[in-house]
């Protein structure tokens, strides 16, 4: 990119700017930001725990937002004087910095552009995804393991904290399946776009023969029930058992039956918990998944009923949603999307900002279809 060709980059990347501002109202943000921070000096705040949490994360989250959008206009205005300079100067040296800027701008300001496109109505949430291992074996449980350390190394990337809430392992190597729960902003509607079937075709690493080998394993992803959602769980519709823990191999972690299963009976729905210290922690985080997938089931049910009564007969775009090859040739492809990589190896270690931006779009695009 040429110098004389950065102002007018700028130029669109401020207009980008100024619409993105349009949709996420810093103005309105800065007002609930004088609210929460009266709520959080009130010395009585922290007598109610989870309020006290709701207010300080919707606080924080609020305040990156506007810190965010600020920083960008202040580095627009910087790089304008950097092209400036550069331009009188004639320092290539200088043109090349700008130059990078420009281009991380433009980065950061698409990144930027895609929370405008998450306005569900959990998509604020924190996210609670399980991992499943599918058809192939050995090898679909050491893929399952594999996606959990790649969404894993993704949130540490994005500043999302992860909580595995409960894991099943295989009985020779990987997962039988793992729940796990994904805290910061806007973590389900990002994360969202991640449920389906992955498949994974690779030499299998646990043949002798050295064949290749096609695994699946599915992806589940619920945004975190609140108190506010009113979903009644009745003690008559629910049978509740308790376990051990159990670690790698079957082998026990603990010595009480602390680890709980809730069998939801009117749909059969299951949700196990063991990696809480006490049987009491156990259950109530079964009992939040279990609601949060109620409240999904519930939004599935009434989307239907919309689609049926709009005509609409389109199929689900969940099922074998991304391939990831690594013999006879590397490629990750999502098959909704046409996003691929040739690079497997950083996919696995985090890098997925790329699909999951993609999808985003992809699904509001196909949403406005």
């Amino acid at each position: 990119m040429a110098l004389a060709d950065l102002p007018d980059v700028l130029s669109n990347l401020e207009a980008s700017l100024k619409q993105i501002e349009a949709v996420l109202d810093p103005e309105s943000k800065k007002v609930e930001i004088s609210e929460l921070e009266q709520q959080v000096s009130a010395p009585d705040l922290w007598d109610d725990q989870a309020n006290a949490q709701r207010v300080t994360s919707r606080l924080s989250a609020l305040q990156s937002d506007v810190e965010r959008l600020d920083e960008l206009h202040t580095r627009l205005e910087e790089a304008a004087l950097m092209i400036e300079m550069a331009g009188d100067e004639g320092d290539a040296e200088a043109a090349a910095d700008v130059e990078k800027e420009v281009e991380k701008l433009k980065q950061d300001i698409a990144g930027l552009e895609i929370r405008t496109l998450l306005s569900g109505e959990y998509d604020e949430r924190d996210a609670v995804v399980t991992i499943r291992a599918g058809a192939g074996g050995v090898d679909a449980a050491d893929f399952a393991e594999m996606l959990l350390r790649m969404y894993t190394r993704w949130a540490e990337r994005n500043g999302f904290n992860v909580k595995v809430m409960d894991t099943s392992y295989a009985e020779e190597a990987g997962l039988k399946s793992v729940t796990f729960e994904v805290s910061g902003p806007f973590a389900y509607g990002t994360l969202s776009v991640e449920g389906g079937t992955h498949r994974l075709v690779r030499i299998s690493p646990f043949d002798n023969q050295g064949r290749r080998q096609t695994s699946f394993a599915a992806v589940e992803v619920l945004p975190l029930i609140e108190d506010t959602d009113h979903i009644d769980v009745p003690e008559s519709d629910i049978r509740v058992d308790v376990f051990r823990s159990s670690g790698p191999g079957g082998q026990s972690v603990n010595t009480t039956d602390s680890a709980v299963r809730i069998t939801h009976l009117p749909t059969g729905l299951v949700v196990s918990m063991q990696d809480e210290k006490s049987q009491i922690q156990n259950r109530a985080a079964a009992m939040r998944v279990l609601q949060s997938r109620l409240l999904l089931l519930k939004k599935q049910e009434e989307d239907a009923k919309k689609k049926e009564l709009a005509g609409d007969v389109k199929a689900s775009w969940g099922d074998q949603m991304r391939s990831y090859v690594l013999n006879p040739y590397q490629m990750v492809k999502d098959l909704r999307t046409n996003h691929e990589v040739g690079n497997p190896e950083a996919v696995f270690d985090g890098e997925i900002d790329g699909f999951i931006d993609a999808g985003i779009r992809w699904r509001m695009q196909d949403h406005d279809d």
